[in-house]
């Protein structure tokens, strides 16, 4: 049973999402006869275009795409309905078959079209840019750019179809394991048993004692998981190595910069950047050291509160807060925002099973996002209500530009994510006079963006070290592991926050490194950008609102550095994140003087 600090009410406990927007259930015939539909489609597009794309007029060509487009959509809707279903309980055995029937077929039928994208990538390039430059293709030029791109490490056909085939009993297969496990952990507290997120919560509780405690029983678990969770590293880490070398990617990470549009030397200099301005951590460490009245932090004790902002908030309250922010910047952001409520687009109770973390999943552009979270009224999960919203917002507008062109690259993804935290947080600031409860909110708010560019690039640089040694050194023990993950946090902190050796086993249950290797950079790319579009916005006052929902609603269908450029930021410049690093020092500047009076 949970303890009295779960049991109480928040005003979410009833607050689960409505799929019947997908389908009715997990037993809808609908199901199986869209996945049927997209496999007879599929059929048909090969016997009418395969092996005649490179010579495709204009119209055919968009005809083509257009069709590929609609079959990938089918498939995707029936994929997303299985995965939203599965994260809510993943102890459900009939959820998880439901789950790995969808991929495996969807897997099936990206088989029976891998033809298309191989096609149009080895299309002659003369051929290639006629086609893109021709206005009855502009809709899918971005597409049909890109795509391009993978040329170099594209296999023949039964090759890629033997990998896509494969993917599902092994890099997938292992992922799903990993989520499953660590949902149905649960970790001593109390008496009793919580799950990880509830004890993660306790890590940003005042009381220290609660803190330690915490820590304790989390290491624990994480120590009776470390022989599972070691093997399941060390087999994904080979699995990309191995696909990596197949595609003749030169790196660990380039594959995932070619996916975010963005170039392996312009994501060194963004971590070389942010790695240049570690002392900015060091600097607000020992700020937040006094502020505790403590002689030594601990890793325990980086999240937390001052007294002052040790408050709950029901769902309405967080519900208000992140609508009125929204609308303060544009009614438009509000009103889309407020269907997920209206709607039940959301799932926010906290229930067994339940995966821990938050997501918005966009779905497919003929239904709408939804919204997962774990909501326990701590300041924290306003942000996450917020965060997330952001995504589904940008989501939502982005929706008319297809299933191939509305996604962006991870590089933006976080763009309106940490927007509509920024826009949260000035809101809730503004609302405040006592000094005690700013500094409170701006501590909340430096560590919120530490977490999302240091901690990120920290993680980066985890994944950069034990992606190298598996490749050089062969499969890693746990505590080779464990001397990754403390060196890269420690570089991060410098001498300002003692790294516990128990925190050594921390790395293992990070689902983003077993998910999407080399996802977490992307956080710290548009943490900064967010700065210095926010900045933008200050300086531009009138216009600029409208500029940015013109850019969420562009999605994926431009290059990242032109769909910002109207809003005045040049991501092309090298110098480009000292700009946003040098917004995070004003705020520790800011918190330096609202700690001042307070430091005895």
């Amino acid at each position: 049973m949970p303890d009295d600090d779960e049991k109480k009410v928040t005003g979410a406990e009833n607050v689960a999402w409505n799929l019947t927007d997908l389908y009715a259930g997990i037993d809808d015939p609908a199901l199986d006869a869209d996945l049927d539909a997209a496999f007879a489609r599929a059929g048909k597009l090969a016997e009418t275009y395969k092996g005649r794309i490179a010579g495709l007029s204009a119209a055919e060509l968009c005809a083509m795409v257009a069709e590929y487009e609609a079959i990938y959509e089918l498939a995707a809707k029936t994929g997303s309905f299985a995965w939203l279903h599965w994260t809510t309980n993943t102890e459900d055995p009939a959820r998880g078959a439901l789950l790995q029937k969808t991929l495996e077929r969807s897997a099936k039928l990206q088989q029976a079209l891998v033809f298309v994208e191989l096609e149009w990538a080895n299309a002659p390039d003369e051929k290639a840019k006629a086609l893109i430059d021709d206005p009855a293709l502009a809709h899918y030029r971005h597409w049909l750019e890109t795509t391009r791109l993978y040329r170099p490490h594209l296999l023949s056909e039964p090759e890629e179809k033997i990998l896509t085939e494969k993917s599902v009993t092994g890099k997938s297969a292992w992922a799903r394991f990993f989520e499953e496990t660590h949902a149905a952990t649960r970790y001593d507290w109390e008496g009793a048993k919580a799950p990880l997120d509830v004890l993660l919560s306790k890590l940003q509780e005042a009381d220290r004692e609660v803190r330690i405690r915490a820590h304790a029983s989390l290491t624990a678990g994480f120590r009776e998981m470390l022989r599972a969770n070691t093997f399941v590293f060390n087999t994904l880490l080979a699995d990309k190595a191995s696909d990596d070398r197949l595609r003749s990617y030169p790196t660990w990470i380039s594959s995932r910069n070619l996916d975010n549009e963005v170039g392996d030397a312009a994501v060194q200099a963004l971590i070389d950047a942010v790695t240049a301005r570690y002392d900015i951590v060091a600097r607000y460490y020992n700020l937040k050291k006094k502020l505790l009245g403590v002689d030594e932090l601990f890793d325990y004790d980086r999240y937390a509160p001052l007294p002052a902002a040790d408050r709950a908030y029901t769902w309405d309250e967080a519900r208000a807060i992140v609508i009125d922010a929204y609308g303060g910047f544009h009614p438009r952001m509000a009103e889309t925002a407020g269907y997920f409520f209206d709607k039940s687009w959301i799932d926010a109770s906290l229930r067994p099973g339940k995966q821990g973390g938050a997501y918005s999943d966009n779905v497919v552009p003929s239904v709408h996002p939804y919204v997962f979270m774990n909501y326990q009224g701590k300041i924290d999960d306003v942000m996450t209500l917020a965060h997330e919203l952001g995504h589904g917002v940008h989501q939502y507008l982005a929706r008319k530009q297809g299933m191939l062109q509305a996604d962006t690259p991870l590089t933006t993804a976080e763009t309106a994510s940490i927007f509509g935290e920024m826009l949260v947080f000035r809101k809730l600031l503004a609302g405040q006079d006592d000094p005690a409860v700013r500094l409170a909110m701006c501590i909340d708010r430096i560590e919120d963006s530490f977490a999302t560019i240091f901690r990120q690039v920290a993680m980066n640089r985890f994944e950069d070290a034990v992606h190298n040694a598996r490749r050089t050194s062969g499969e890693l023990t746990a505590e080779q592991f464990s001397a990754f993950w403390l060196k890269t946090q420690r570089d991060m902190f410098i001498d300002s926050v003692t790294m516990t050796e128990e925190y050594g086993l921390w790395w293992s249950y990070i689902p983003h490194f077993i998910e999407v290797p080399g996802y977490v950079y992307a956080y710290s790319f548009g943490e900064l950008l967010v700065l210095a579009l926010y900045a933008r916005y200050l300086e531009a006052g009138d216009g600029f609102a409208d500029a940015y929902l013109n850019m969420l609603a562009m999605g994926g269908s431009d290059w990242p550095h032109e769909i910002v450029k109207p809003l005045g930021v040049d991501l092309t410049d090298p110098g480009f994140w000292k700009l946003g690093l040098g917004e995070l020092e004003k705020m520790v500047d800011e918190a330096e003087r609202l700690a001042a009076g307070q430091i005895g």
